[in-house]
């Protein structure tokens, strides 16, 4: 049973988490006390995080940036606020995705299994031949370089990454992605391919992706 540090001031929406992620099969742990709370987050040591961004005393952002020097496990930014400075600033900070209030409780719950889903695959020393590759963070890193992916970069590089040496279909590609709601089509699906193979050409693998014509693509 995954465990959910719920990270809310204000009570009735904390009250309304906490019941419906129980409801999912989910255990919740919640803080109440709003002081030493990056103290308390580490201590719980939750698989997932749902930080409110509006907190007593704090910023969530800053909480979030602070928390990112330490720990890698996913985090949902949660916010009253509709704003793109917002969610750019959350993303930036390191956090896996990104929900306003009023929710909706079945986009929630699929955003929760989304980020779990794609963290199971995240830790443990992920590599790349002499690369580390940190999913949470967006980047794969070798000493001083740092490569950044974006977020379909990163979902399509770790399903080739964890079927490494074998073929993978387009139509697997988009499932998965669409499994970690990022509705693309077709083209944008070249299109993040192409990116991905330029990135990983400046990381000294050219050639790293190949075609499969009438079948997919093989990661080397």
């Amino acid at each position: 049973m995954k465990t959910i540090l719920v990270i809310e001031d204000e009570s009735s929406i904390r009250e309304e988490l906490c019941s419906l992620l129980k409801n999912a099969g989910y255990e919740v742990k919640t803080i109440e006390k709003f002081t030493n709370v990056l103290e308390q987050i580490i201590k719980i040591d939750a698989d997932l995080l749902l930080l409110d961004i509006n907190l007593p005393n704090m910023n969530g952002e800053f909480l979030l940036k602070e928390y990112r020097k330490q720990k890698d496990t996913p985090v949902i930014m949660v916010t009253s606020r509709n704003s793109e400075t917002d969610e750019v600033l959350s993303m930036g900070y390191g956090a896996d995705d990104y929900i306003t209030k009023p929710y909706n409780p079945t986009l929630l719950l699929l955003r929760v299994g989304a980020v779990l889903k794609r963290s199971e695959k995240s830790y443990d020393h992920l590599s790349y031949h002499e690369w580390l590759v940190y999913p949470t963070k967006g980047i794969l890193k070798k000493e001083e370089e740092e490569i950044i992916l974006t977020k379909n970069e990163m979902i399509i590089f770790l399903y080739l990454l964890n079927n490494i040496g074998s073929i993978v279909t387009r139509d697997d590609l988009m499932t998965d992605l669409w499994d970690n709601d990022e509705y693309i089509n077709d083209n944008a699906l070249t299109v993040n391919i192409s990116r991905l193979r330029r990135k990983l050409s400046l990381m000294g693998y050219q050639n790293a992706i190949t075609t499969r014509k009438g079948e997919g693509y093989i990661l080397k």
